[in-house]
């Protein structure tokens, strides 16, 4: 029967937005599908989680955060979380869809990979754990089914923080168990139930075995005896089952230390380590092997294992010799204030050391009521601090809460918890007509983000903003980005050559293109008085409504007309000439002397022009 089409889920709508199309893959805590988000046109991966899950607060409060937490981790490596909620009481997270196959694909396809095939898995697997630990997050469930292989050649790790959410079930913690992939598990994680970087750095030491070697360093009968070799046996090298260069066979042997202060002390370490590695190998980085999920094989499981300290023992039989006999007669009183005394003793240690403590509740997500509700429970107080805003947690439920969840505190002390105020949006101011100056102090006291371009306008003044991109008083995210157009003036325009022309048409055709003019004149012998000589800019373009500075000519200059009346003819031609005025004479008397002259002595006439001499 096709399960595609047997599947509930498949044709509904979620949230009114994710319409699940069909299912990808089934494993022990959710469900895969592949989805359209109708709102945005892409196609996702929507992880539906199973119903028993769905019935437990503590799980909804601690996945909700997990969600949160994985949303925020900024790594190529790491698949994308785009949003979580709820669907007929069933929770869900949508997630990148990356098209390829899985490392678990991959390794039942081949066996075992190369070392320089294993250490470009790898790599990215540790970069994508690296920025989690850097973000204080650990993944806890670090397997080869959690590994995807895209067709695009890329590596990306998946499941971020979802074993802590299924861990943190009430149904789960209560019955003293981890949620883990037996194979993979840490020693820590088995006897104490905790983790932190090292616990991946194991898990990712276990992945490098399997990968160089086709298999698992422990197998059993179930994951129980499987989790517990972990922690009474230290994981083999990896030359023993293949040929490993020695290098990589310590390296894969202190990533898995049992001790974790003796193994890499984060992701970031762990990655610094293969680095070195590769290069004293010499091994390049090489193209991951692409491909489709087959869906054969035996794949590991994410389950519940018993913690080591709340393991269950098979019951002891009594001691030989003493079966069905029990000694008649009254306990001495000193053996009864001996228990007594015992039994206090006990109940103190037990109260100065783990007795007054208890672990803080996972109040993330909660209202304030039940926060309190659930503090109350576990012997706690609350108090309440600075409200925060949040994109995703509602208004008055918990954001944050300071100890963390599952910290160790004193019974009756307090948990500060912080509420959301909803998300963080403001109000787009109007910037419209202001300077640049104004526009950006205006935009980054609204604590959004200005980006600035300049474009000519013949109606808003040079530096004045003509436009912004978002409508004032429009709510935004804190930092999101506002395009401003500022104008740089009118727009510019071709400047026409007006040189040689008369001064009254060189105006004409300058004020008909827009320009203003100003006019200098000078003297010149050669060129016309009022032609244009010059001017500037003497090409190109301009800003309309700029000046253009013309040079005119105001023809030669004037000199002073030297007085010859009662000259001779010959003395006065020649005073005249030189001082640069032609001569004409006008025979009216008899005689060799100059009567009178035009224009007269001491007058100023242009040089070059002519003196009339009466003789």
């Amino acid at each position: 029967m096709d399960t595609t089409l047997a599947d509930p889920l498949v044709g509904k709508l979620l949230e009114g937005r994710y319409r699940i199309d069909r299912r990808i893959a089934r494993g022990g805590m959710a469900t895969v599908y592949q989805a359209l988000d109708e709102r945005l046109d892409r196609v996702v991966a929507v992880k539906v989680m199973h119903p028993g899950l769905a019935e437990d607060a503590q799980f909804l409060a601690r996945f909700t955060a997990e969600a949160r937490a994985a949303a925020r981790l900024s790594s190529g490596n790491v698949v994308s979380v785009f949003d979580q909620g709820s669907h007929d009481g069933l929770a869900f997270l949508v997630m990148e869809l990356v098209q390829g196959r899985t490392l678990r694909d991959l390794l039942h396809e081949r066996g075992r990979l190369s070392p320089a095939q294993a250490l470009s898995v790898l790599e990215p697997v540790l970069l994508a754990l690296s920025a989690a630990h850097r973000a204080g997050l650990v993944h806890r469930d670090v397997k080869p089914e959690n590994v995807l292989l895209g067709d695009d050649g890329s590596v990306k790790v998946a499941d971020f923080g979802l074993a802590r959410a299924v861990e943190a079930a009430t149904q789960t913690s209560a019955a003293g168990l981890l949620i883990g992939t037996a194979a993979y598990v840490a020693p820590e994680q088995v006897a104490r139930g905790s983790a932190d970087e090292r616990t991946d750095v194991y898990a990712a030491g276990i992945l490098l075995f399997e990968m160089l070697t086709g298999t698992v360093p422990y197998v059993g009968e179930n994951a129980v005896s499987v989790a517990y070799q972990h922690v009474h046996e230290d994981v083999p090298p990896p030359s023993t089952r293949a040929d490993v260069p020695p290098p990589l066979d310590a390296l894969t042997v202190r990533a898995t230390r049992r001790d974790p202060g003796a193994r890499p002390s984060d992701a970031g370490a762990f990655l610094a380590e293969l680095r070195d590695v590769r290069e004293d190998l010499g091994l390049r980085v090489v193209a991951v092997p692409t491909g489709r999920a087959t869906m054969t094989g035996p794949s590991h499981a994410t389950v519940a294992v018993p913690l080591l300290d709340r393991a269950v023992t098979p019951p002891q039989p009594p001691p030989p010799g003493r079966r069905g006999h029990r000694r008649r007669g009254r306990i001495p009183v000193a053996l009864v204030v001996i228990i007594l005394l015992g039994a206090v003793m006990a109940g103190a240690g037990w109260w100065l050391g783990a007795g007054r403590y208890v672990r803080a509740p996972t109040m993330i997500g909660m209202t304030e009521a039940k926060a309190r509700t659930t503090a109350g429970h576990a012997g706690l107080k609350v108090a309440l601090g600075a409200r925060v805003y949040d994109e995703v947690v509602p208004v008055g439920s918990v954001v944050r809460q300071d100890p963390g969840a599952d910290r160790r505190i004193r019974k009756g002390a307090t948990v500060t918890l912080f509420l959301s105020q909803g998300k963080e949006r403001h109000p787009i101011p109007d910037v419209r007509g202001d300077t640049q100056s104004v526009a950006e102090a205006k935009l980054r006291q609204a604590t959004l983000t200005p980006q600035f371009f300049t474009k000519a306008d013949d109606t808003v003044p040079g530096g004045r903003v003509i436009s912004q991109s978002l409508k004032p008083g429009l709510l935004v995210r804190r930092a999101t980005t506002v395009v401003v157009v500022v104008s740089s003036g009118p727009p510019p325009v071709t400047v026409p050559n007006v040189v040689g022309d008369d001064l009254d048409s060189a105006k004409g055709t300058l004020t008909a293109a827009g320009f203003t003019v100003n006019v200098k004149r000078v003297n010149d012998d050669s060129i016309p008085k009022d032609q244009v000589m010059s001017q500037a800019p003497a090409s190109g373009n301009a800003p309309r409504g700029s000046a253009v500075a013309l040079t005119v000519s105001d023809g030669p200059p004037l000199v002073t007309v030297p007085n010859v009346v009662g000259m001779k003819i010959h003395q006065a031609e020649a005073t005249l000439t030189a001082a640069g005025f032609k001569v004409f004479v006008v025979p009216f008397f008899f005689t060799d002397r100059v009567k009178t002259q035009n224009p007269a002595g001491g007058d100023h006439a242009p040089k070059g022009s002519t003196i009339n001499l009466l003789r």
